[in-house]
């Protein structure tokens, strides 16, 4: 059986991942071996942000729809007890975007969630 060299390939992939290291400081933006690392912790940190931002965004909503609650003399605990026992479904997202762009909205369902 004849004998395959590499060379070619192992170079294609090399600088494929050294051009996707592009940007990092040091030798991580110009040597393979730095380079595979770096991508590889990115890589780490990128899946594990993906799944925070999520919990992040829940939080400063959470925390937009206390603010105008507040203003109505009502915690926000007691507005997710009260759409609760009322059966009104609007998600947290939704009730801070109401929050912000329509304040009148936002007070109809605080009184209803009240009432």
């Amino acid at each position: 059986m004849t004998r395959i060299k590499r060379g070619v390939q192992a170079h294609r992939r090399h600088r494929k991942v050294v051009k996707a290291a592009k940007g990092y400081r040091g030798l991580r933006s110009k040597t393979f071996k730095q380079a595979k690392n770096a991508l590889m912790k990115a890589g780490q940190h990128a899946y594990a942000h993906r799944r925070l931002k999520k919990r992040t965004y829940r939080s400063l909503w959470i925390t937009r729809i206390n603010a105008a609650c507040r203003a109505m003399d009502v915690k926000y605990s007691r507005l997710i007890d009260g759409m609760t026992k009322k059966d009104i479904r609007i998600n947290r997202k939704q009730l801070s975007e109401m929050a912000i762009h329509d304040p009148d909205a936002f007070k109809a369902v605080v009184e209803a969630a009240m009432a």
